[in-house]
């Protein structure tokens, strides 16, 4: 049996978390490919209820970027985005769940080296926690 290799989802805003997705992939930046990018128009657009589903579907991790405080194209969807996912954190850590497994970042549409840095860094992280425990009591 092999290592744990973790699965995460990333719910990302198109402006610039998914530029800077697809900076580092044009720019030939390394990056574990354990992520699956789903392109939303805005952060403040992710209900927490996408998180509980990819979660409970047999994700190990969730990341949420989105642009920087200020910076939003939305004008303030990125702090809408950081208050529901301070709340969601807050619920899973008093139902026992890890909420180290859900990151939010900011990441501008210039920064692919930082987005695959944090995909990296996410991976790592996930590794020694190891699978979520919603898998095992799923079955998944």
């Amino acid at each position: 049996m092999g290592e744990f290799e973790p699965n995460i989802v990333a719910f990302v805003c198109k402006w610039c978390t998914y530029t800077a997705a697809d900076l580092a992939g044009t720019s030939r930046i390394q990056y574990p490919p354990n992520v699956k990018i789903i392109r939303l128009m805005c952060s403040g657009s992710v209900d927490p209820i996408f998180v509980v589903k990819a979660l409970s579907q047999g994700a190990d991790g969730v990341l949420i970027g989105g642009c920087h405080p200020g910076d939003c194209h939305y004008v303030s969807g990125n702090y809408k985005a950081r208050r529901r996912i301070l709340i969601l954190k807050t619920i899973l850590q008093n139902v026992g769940f890890e909420a180290d497994r859900v990151w939010i970042r900011w990441i501008s549409a210039s920064e692919g080296k930082y987005f695959a840095t944090v995909i990296t860094e996410m991976v790592e992280q996930l590794k020694k926690m190891g699978p979520s425990p919603l898998k095992t009591a799923w079955d998944i």
